[in-house]
């Protein structure tokens, strides 16, 4: 990036591109192969015996039909299996959840849904502290977050936000040279500020025998403070795979051991990236995140312990008591303890060139908590190199089939060309390549605010210019996923048992 960019423009940034594989008819290479192999059975059936097709036929059409017709990007064939998937879930009691001392099942104290194979280690940094870590015992992942404090750009210059951008980019292409990294997640957690380090703060330093007049005013600002202050974190999940390091690590403090070597110089890389590492979560912060998460009512009697008493903290605050009470998971809500959340996933990224606080409206506080996730999944340079020379052939297939059906290129699909083309050219420069998603999740008290929050998120959306899908019939997965305990659905869809 040129720092000697005219300071009277606004900096803009190349944009994100959907991945797109080779197909016919705006299909994936697999949704192609089996159109066509439908197509082949019912033309050879029909050159046989013309009785037999009375019988394959309308299977061959309902194959091609449930694969070519499609809504939102979204065939018919894919809705119906996870409304399948969703009928059998729930008929199986697997959208419900009782834990703790509400359930005596022998997984009682377990997290529900994709959180239950997690297990919260807690770990030596080396140095006298210890950070926690979550394992996932089903993947083998193991997760460390660090909390952060990220740098306004709106207070800082030009040169200072490109160099934050630069720097960035540079920390993600570098994850592809570390094997043993599989994803990141950066997670800005905003909620009402619930008071409490407020009225801790003054309350202790309230004089006995000061001046009336002054204790009122003190106690109204204490009042009113929650309605005009925001609390947000910012936190920095790295999910480790200990199986892909050379070492090739055979117990779980060796896992650790290995996580331990890696995670230095990637926590000391971001510092240049305008965020300020305040130090790995403790297991008992990580249980505290989870905790007010599920209960939002917590926020504030979590943070004051966690403050006021770290070793009471580690007692009282374990992956055992982390999860709800009760959960229940709805077509188009989570429900769990005394709130309810709604979830949505990164349908479409902004087309147009960005500048760096795309994001900003979108990742403010509001009237309500609400969490937001980017996950990154860096590949590696073979795979980097594989993956955009893939992307350009499958832009230039999409060409030349149009143009062998006489068809006017549209102004997307020479678009989509071009920016296939100029990521590889990048790529083969140096550039790192992954796969980015965002998540959103947005938590209200009361059921009757739940129209106002997700007119409020989607709004704010719009605004990014980014557009969202909620996670019908994947409340409960989605939100997993904003929380520091490692879970990536792609990768949980590709090894999770049918």
């Amino acid at each position: 990036m040129s720092a000697d960019f005219p300071a009277d423009e606004t900096r803009t940034y190349g944009g994100w591109r959907r991945a797109r594989n080779m197909g016919l008819f705006g299909l994936g290479f697999g949704q192609t192969m089996v159109v066509l192999a439908a197509m082949t059975v019912a033309l050879i059936t029909m050159s046989v015996s013309l009785a037999a097709i009375a019988v394959v036929g309308p299977v061959c059409l309902i194959i091609i039909i449930g694969n070519v017709a499609q809504w939102d990007g979204v065939s018919l064939a894919q809705a119906l299996v996870q409304r399948l998937r969703w009928v059998t879930g729930t008929a199986r009691g697997r959208t419900s959840y009782r834990g703790g001392v509400m359930s005596a099942q022998e997984h009682a104290w377990q997290l529900p849904g994709v959180l239950a194979p997690t297990v919260l280690l807690s770990a030596q940094d080396g140095h006298g502290g210890n950070y926690g870590v979550v394992w996932h015992r089903r993947l083998g992942t193991m997760t460390v977050t660090l909390r952060c404090a990220a740098q306004s750009t709106w207070l800082a210059d030009s040169a200072a936000a490109t160099a934050w951008v630069s720097n960035w980019g540079g920390w993600l292409a570098g994850l592809g040279h570390v094997p043993i990294v599989r994803w990141v997640a950066v997670t800005v957690d905003t909620a009402p500020d619930s008071g409490t380090r407020l009225a801790d703060y003054i309350t202790g330093r309230l004089a006995p025998d000061g001046p009336a007049a002054a204790v009122r005013v003190l106690q109204q600002l204490v009042a009113t403070a929650p309605q005009a202050a925001a609390d947000v974190q910012t936190t920095v999940s790295i999910t480790f795979d200990p199986a892909a390091s050379p070492a090739r690590p055979k117990t779980v403090p060796q896992c650790l051991t290995e996580v331990d070597r890696a995670l230095p110089g990637l926590q000391d890389a971001l510092a240049g990236c305008g965020l300020t590492v305040l130090g790995r979560a403790t297991a008992a912060q990580i249980a505290g995140i989870v905790r007010h998460c599920f209960d939002p009512n917590s926020r504030g009697d979590v943070t004051r312990l966690l403050s006021a008493d770290p070793g009471t903290a580690a007692e009282l605050l374990d992956w055992s008591n982390a999860g709800p009470v009760a959960a229940q998971e709805h077509t188009d809500r989570y429900e769990h303890d005394d709130a309810t959340s709604v979830t949505w996933a990164w349908h479409e990224a902004p087309r147009q060139p960005v500048t760096h606080h795309v994001l900003a409206r979108l990742l403010a506080p509001g009237d309500h908590p609400k969490r937001v996730t980017l996950m990154y999944r860096p590949l590696t340079a073979a795979q980097a190199a594989g993956e955009v020379e893939r992307q350009v052939n499958a832009a230039q297939f999409r060409s030349s089939y149009r143009r062998a059906r006489k068809l006017d290129p549209t102004a997307r699909d020479i678009a989509d060309h071009e920016q296939a083309a100029q990521a590889a050219r990048e790529e083969a420069l140096g550039a790192g390549v992954g796969l980015i998603s965002l998540w959103v999740t947005a938590t209200v008290f009361d059921p009757a605010e739940l129209g106002r929050a997700v007119a409020d998120v989607e709004s704010r959306a719009e605004t990014c210019k980014v557009r969202l899908r909620r996670l019908w019939r994947s409340q409960a997965a989605g939100f997993a996923v904003t929380l520091p305990a490692g879970i990536c659905p792609p990768v949980l869809a590709q090894q999770w048992p049918r």
